[in-house]
């Protein structure tokens, strides 16, 4: 069992930054990996970034470049920092995190936040 925590959503204007975290909670020894889905009125969710238990990282290609995902290992949390953003980011964001227990695979998710860039 894993309990994800987000926070950091809001309204920013084009260009500007933000950062969104996520602190997991319960079997966090069993999690792989964690990352951020989004999901925007009218698309279907789409992975944002994702990190593995070991450090390495993957991005979609409309968010490489200007997103950076991290994690904080001593506080169970991982980051989001969204800089130069533009309003096609704009969605409602959800973190993950996948876990094996007894040879099954969990994803927990997060309650979702929303994220808005506009003028």
């Amino acid at each position: 069992q894993v309990q994800l925590v987000e926070s950091g959503g809001g309204l920013v204007q084009p260009g500007g930054s933000l950062r969104l975290s996520c602190a997991a909670s319960g079997s966090i020894f069993s999690i792989n990996a964690m990352g951020w889905y989004r999901q925007a009125p009218g698309k279907e969710r789409e992975l944002v970034a994702s990190i593995t238990n070991s450090g390495f990282t993957n991005y979609a290609d409309s968010v490489k470049g200007r997103f950076t995902i991290s994690r904080d290992n001593a506080k169970n949390t991982v980051s989001l920092q969204m800089n130069s953003m533009k309003p096609e980011d704009t969605a409602v964001y959800y973190c993950y995190a996948d876990r094996i227990e007894r040879f099954s695979e969990y994803r927990s998710w997060g309650q979702g936040t929303q994220v808005t860039v506009s003028i």
